[in-house]
């Protein structure tokens, strides 16, 4: 019997032979749930009184982890979204930086994503990996910059700056006898410099910090090269042929949830040009608003007589409501818990939750990953009369608050990101939009995050 447990804290038992996959176990629990059927579901290894997570690979055997677990301590299996699982094998990302990576057989040579990929798919092929990371040296609480290199036969670190002779090469890990896991509390637990931690955990170590190789990245971007890198290095072919299946399973078949309600009014207002033989979606972002304004004009005079309201009531209770049906609505969530999950299910550009302001009882938040870091817009109402379209001076607006804003017109409530220049007539058609448009966003709106309940 293997108990999962959902982001809500709820568990569900299932039965489990020892060949059952986490992909297989991921189904099951897809098909139970009735959720939304694609390959970003996944099944997390959480060991809590270590703070270490790991994402399962496909392939690895649920019952063959759960039994390396320590006899009544603090694991257990998480069901959530992990959208950055096959994100290497995606042709527009750069996980590698120049920097970081350097070739055994050409030195020096700039790369392409795709191939460095295949370099690290074909075992006949030397890449190497390299760049500084802290490290906490066993039985103590300092931590030390030392330089690194991942190769094929493992983890190395130099005892003298970047220097690769093998004199001053120190071995550190044998990746085959590990698992890689990030650190999600390092500071306060093991006070990591910074909130970018690792750990290579031994199959031996079953139990305690004793053991644990604690290492420590600059930033995120660093992380996420490593991570990539150990995941390459330890599965091969083994990682590419489980993305090769997600992806022919996209297309069988299978089941989909209960579709949400649409948007209360007739036409989204997308941004499409539709003056020639054929439309076509409008990609430079000042043709789209002006599209947009257009079109929004056109939309509200042609539906004025059928959605005129009293004035007492500014919206309806559909529209007023119909966002709390949406898998991409969390309610009332802080901005600690939004970063938390948005983090846990992966930093990918495009990945996205809308949730009540917290400062603003009338007001909406945008959370959007753009780059590896999260950017919260926050949609607040204002009066028609206080000048709708106002302008505001840049420095008004924070590093990471760039407020959009709702405005009032004909006793409707309308929301919209750009002063007033493009409205919509609720939350869903925002969402809907910017799927589609990048508006005045880093970039368009690519997966929700969501939480199912077990």
């Amino acid at each position: 019997v293997v108990k999962v447990f959902g982001e809500d804290g709820a568990c569900r038992s299932l039965e489990a032979s020892a060949g059952t996959t986490a992909r297989q176990l991921c189904e099951t629990l897809v098909r139970r749930t009735r959720a939304l059927h694609d390959h970003s579901w996944a099944l997390v290894e959480l060991h809590q009184h270590l703070a270490l997570e790991r994402c399962l690979e496909d392939h690895e055997s649920v019952v063959e982890v759960q039994s390396s677990w320590a006899p009544g301590a603090d694991s257990r299996f998480v069901f959530r979204k992990n959208f950055a699982k096959y994100e290497l094998f995606k042709s527009n990302t750069s996980l590698f930086p120049e920097v970081m990576v350097s070739s055994c057989l050409e030195a020096n040579k700039s790369m392409a994503h795709s191939e460095l990929i295949q370099n690290f798919l074909n075992s006949g092929s030397c890449p190497e990996v390299q760049g500084f990371l802290q490290l906490r040296e066993a039985g103590r609480k300092v931590w030390k910059r030392f330089h690194f290199s991942l190769r094929r036969s493992g983890l190395y670190y130099s005892t003298k700056g970047t220097s690769k002779d093998p004199r001053h090469l120190q071995y550190f890990a044998d990746l085959t006898e590990s698992n890689i896991y990030y650190v999600t509390q390092g500071k306060k637990l093991y006070g990591t410099p910074t909130e970018f931690g690792f750990c290579i955990k031994p199959h031996k170590v079953r139990s305690g910090v004793k053991g644990l190789k604690l290492l420590c990245s600059e930033d995120e971007q660093s992380r996420s090269c490593w991570m990539a890198a150990f995941r390459l290095f330890k599965y091969g072919m083994q990682l590419y042929r489980n993305y090769q299946q997600a992806q022919a399973r996209l297309s069988q078949p299978s089941w989909i949830g209960p579709t949400p309600l649409r948007s209360v009014s007739d036409n989204a207002l997308v941004a499409m040009d539709f003056s020639g033989c054929t439309g076509r979606v409008i990609e430079n972002p000042s043709e789209v608003l002006t599209a947009a304004l257009e079109e929004a004009q056109a939309w509200r005079k042609k539906t004025t007589h059928r959605y005129s309201l009293p004035a007492a009531c500014h919206s309806s209770p559909l529209s007023a409501a119909i966002h709390r049906t949406q898998p991409w609505f969390h309610g009332r969530i802080s901005r600690e818990d939004t970063q938390q999950l948005i983090g846990r299910q992966g930093l990918v550009d495009g990945v996205f939750l809308v949730r009540e302001s917290q400062r603003n009882p009338k007001g909406f938040v945008l959370s959007l990953c753009h780059l590896q870091r999260i950017k919260h817009y926050l949609i607040l109402p204002v009066s028609a009369s206080l000048g709708l379209g106002r302008g505001r001076g840049a420095g008004e607006r924070g590093p990471d608050l760039q407020p959009p804003w709702q405005s009032e017109e004909e006793g409707r409530l309308y929301f919209t990101m750009d002063d007033g220049q493009t409205r919509f007539a609720d939350l869903i058609q925002l969402v809907e939009f910017h799927q589609i448009n990048r508006g005045i966003l880093p970039c368009k709106l690519r997966h929700y995050c969501t939480c199912v309940a077990l």
